[in-house]
């Protein structure tokens, strides 16, 4: 009989785990949850105080029945799952269906994997804090009433196969409405007047001091004038101010403030850091990854001290205690931190030892000295002109801890680079100028979020947690109701006014402006869903009501409320909009009525058509049109909301007729997997690269000829038995197809060894696919 039968979430933790407990220890794995809520009649008993009906999912039958026969001969079992509110309530779930009996039974919680760690929380078990686990189960039910309730009315009212979601729902208008401020931008241009002066010293040497003016004006005629009146002006120097400033470090990371910096440093998705910190954590190299907390144990803290001592002096040295601002924070107590900082570098894949570098410098730098600097200032007069120039510089006089460590921003247009040095100068000083230009430069449109910027912008609202960040933003893009990509800027002119040797020039520039990388995009259905919702749920849609629900979980994870009563004031007035909803909203595809084609005379719209938005020439059937009206998608970075006549219009141009190859037409369109060439009833997709709207008949026989090659490359063998039988190599190997059925080989069988007799007989003994109905 095993004494103790230890139970965590995966087994590489369960790895590291039993690599620090004796022999009479056990440690298995309960691959994550091993129940949920039935998707059968909602899950949830509304009129039995909303209780959740849980059930044993097909795949964890097995683990649970291992888990159980363990248990069976252990004398106490110890749930180690993770010390926030999910890995309480796996603890409890465990408990349940392991049947556990409490006196048999021990809860212990670490915020890391060492041995220190486990054998402490070994030494101080606890029982399953049932507060935490209400606070879960609340979030649970909640999430499953509001998408199990209001999903099936976007079905019947919008478009099958949609959802919502309580965080979802409220990222994705985050990004609507973000998009619709950068569709209503109107840009403004002004001119900025910069100059370069050479100021000459006392020993000949001379160097260079770059200005820019105070203010900026908002003509060229303006900008023209004055530097007209520069052309004869004197400039000198009229004060210098200096102040000392500093520089402090960043707090150690939270969950939200690492998906952000691995963003912006190491360009990972925010589901990408988690799971790679998932792999540090369970590998025990990082704390808990998922935290509120900015605080670091005093061993943590004394550990760093040491360590940057020993590598950069003592004068670097600087402890701090970080205090944590988040109200209610529910998760582990500490940063996220290395578990022994004395370990610069870690094994691991690239991705893991780029993670570590960015947690060991972000905590060794918090614990280091402010950077101390010198801001200088330099006021210059312009001898015919109130207007003054203003040179800013900056000095490092003591690095302290941007020697490790800077963190990034958001900053599209900003610069984190140190500023420019002022050369030495006094009052009255005399410049003389090498350049003076007047730019036209133009007022930027609101940024895109990327995931590291939304991420922020949730927790500013307070809505979500840190175990929630990366599954929403992974939903929403799975739903196609925003997608995430890199899309081109467009060319742009501005004026540029040059003052040079006592000539004025002008020129016009090209600049390219716009240009996006990896930003949030909100689809038309992710736009046309967002405004449904506003219309009919707009409680859920409201920042404060979602941020005010993540307090409430927290009350009740803290003891100060039942999470029952909670679940109870939120459904009845819910359920009333729902019934609402169904009975008096107007189905919506977000139509829009753009003109009438000035050929056919027909009018043009553009809507949510079964694949995505569509423009349709020509009414609806059972609108009595006499012709059957013809549908185009829109192009990617067309939206039904700005989409204009003319460009609609241009998608009806699709199929367009290229010409001919070996005697056969060869057309080009657009369909439901995208852009393609169609030559003799066969298609080849467009790359990428290549614009359906402009790809020519000599790029079409390119691509057609490519498509040859691959499939000539593919086929191991025909049968002249029966030339529809043919052995394919795949990109998971060599399969049979016949009869448009595709058929996977057995592994003990050799693809060229393989008879006709052989193929046909697998043929027959494989599962037929049964024909989609007609609609």
């Amino acid at each position: 009989m095993q004494e103790n039968l230890v139970i965590v979430e995966s087994p590489a933790k369960a790895k590291t785990i039993e690599k620090f407990l004796g022999n009479n220890f056990k440690v298995a794995s309960s691959m994550g949850h091993i129940r949920d809520l039935a998707k059968k009649d909602f899950g949830i008993e509304i009129e039995n105080n909303y209780q959740p009906q849980y059930i044993i999912s097909d795949d964890k039958k097995k683990v649970v029945a291992e888990l159980k026969k363990l248990a069976k001969s252990a004398t106490e079992i110890w749930l180690a799952s993770d010390e926030d509110r999910e890995g309480e309530a796996i603890a409890w779930h465990l408990k349940e269906v392991l049947g556990l009996k409490p006196e048999h039974t021990r809860r212990i919680v670490f915020h890391e994997i060492t041995k220190d760690a486990i054998l402490h929380a070994i030494s101080n078990p606890r029982d399953i804090d049932m507060n935490l686990v209400n606070a879960q189960q609340a979030r649970r039910v909640l999430d499953r009433i509001v998408g199990f309730e209001v999903s099936p009315v976007l079905w019947k009212k919008v478009k099958p196969s949609l959802s919502a979601g309580r965080v979802q729902s409220v990222a994705v208008r985050l990004i609507v409405e973000r998009e619709r401020e950068i569709m209503n931008f109107q840009s403004v241009s002004s001119f900025r007047v910069t100059a370069i002066f050479i100021a000459k010293h006392g020993d000949g040497q001379q160097s260079e001091l770059k200005a820019e003016l105070s203010k900026r004006f908002d003509t060229r005629e303006e900008a023209y004038r004055f530097l007209d009146q520069c052309k004869n002006a004197t400039f000198s120097v009229s004060e210098i101010a200096r102040k000392p400033a500093r520089r402090t470090p960043a707090q150690p990371f939270t969950t939200s403030t690492l998906q952000q910096e691995a963003s912006r440093k190491l360009g990972f998705s925010v589901s990408q850091t988690m799971s790679v910190a998932q792999k540090l954590y369970e590998a025990g190299k990082i704390t808990y990854m998922r935290t509120d907390s900015v605080n670091l144990s005093s061993l943590a803290i004394h550990t760093s001290a040491k360590k940057i001592s020993e590598l950069h002096g003592d004068k670097y040295v600087k402890t701090r205690q970080y205090k944590t601002k988040s109200k209610g924070a529910q998760e582990a107590h500490e940063a996220i931190r290395p578990t022994y900082i004395d370990h610069e570098q870690i094994s691991g894949t690239n991705q893991e030892k780029k993670l570590y570098d960015l947690i060991w410098k972000r905590t060794i730098a918090s614990q280091m000295a402010d950077a101390e600097l010198e801001k200088t200032t330099v006021t210059i007069d312009i001898s015919s002109l109130p207007e003054k120039f203003i040179a800013t510089g900056e000095v490092i006089i003591f690095d302290g801890f941007l020697k490790v460590y800077l963190e990034s921003t958001d900053d599209e247009n900003g610069s984190q680079g140190s500023e420019d040095l002022i050369p030495p100068l006094k009052a009255k000083d005399i410049l003389h100028p090498k350049g003076i230009q007047a730019v036209q430069r133009f007022t930027q449109r609101p940024p895109r979020y990327t995931e590291a910027s939304l991420v922020k912008r949730l927790e500013e609202l307070g809505i979500g947690r840190p175990s929630t960040y990366a599954p929403t933003i992974t939903t929403i893009q799975n739903r196609n109701y925003v997608v995430k990509e890199d899309r081109p800027g467009i060319e742009r002119q501005f004026l540029q006014l040059e003052l040079s040797k006592g000539q004025i020039r002008e020129s016009v520039k090209n600049e390219t402006t716009g240009t996006e990388k990896s930003k949030l995009f909100p689809t038309d259905i992710g736009m046309v869903v967002t405004d449904f919702l506003m219309e009919y749920f707009d409680q859920i849609m409201d920042y404060n009501f979602t941020a005010k629900v993540e307090a409430e979980f927290d009350e009740i994870a803290e003891g100060n409320r039942v999470w029952n009563e909670m679940i109870d004031e939120f459904y009845h007035p819910f359920h009333k909009k729902i019934e609402n909803a169904l009975k008096n909203s107007e189905k919506t595809k977000g139509e829009r009525l753009l003109g009438t084609d000035p050929v056919s005379g027909k009018e043009v719209y553009v809507k949510i058509g079964r694949f995505g938005p569509i423009a349709q020439l020509g009414k609806s059937l059972q609108d009595n049109d006499e012709d059957k009206p013809q549908f185009a998608s829109l192009r990617s970075g067309q939206h039904i909301e700005t989409i204009s006549l003319d460009e609609a219009l241009e998608l009806f141009k699709m199929p367009r007729d290229l010409g001919e190859f070996e005697g056969k037409k060869v057309t080009v369109g657009i369909g439901r997997f995208g852009p393609y060439v169609r030559h003799n009833n066969q298609f080849v997709s467009l790359a990428k690269a290549d614009d359906p709207y402009s790809v020519d008949l000599d790029r079409a026989i390119e691509l057609i000829e490519i498509k040859r090659e691959k499939d000539r490359n593919s086929l191991l063998r025909v049968f002249d038995q029966d030339p529809e039988l043919k052995i394919l190599n795949g990109r998971w190997g060599p399969y049979i197809t016949y009869k448009k059925s595709n058929i996977r080989l057995p592994k003990v069988k050799n693809a060229e060894d393989l008879t006709f007799e052989e193929c046909m007989e697998l043929v027959a003994k494989a599962p037929s696919t049964p024909k989609r109905k007609k609609k």
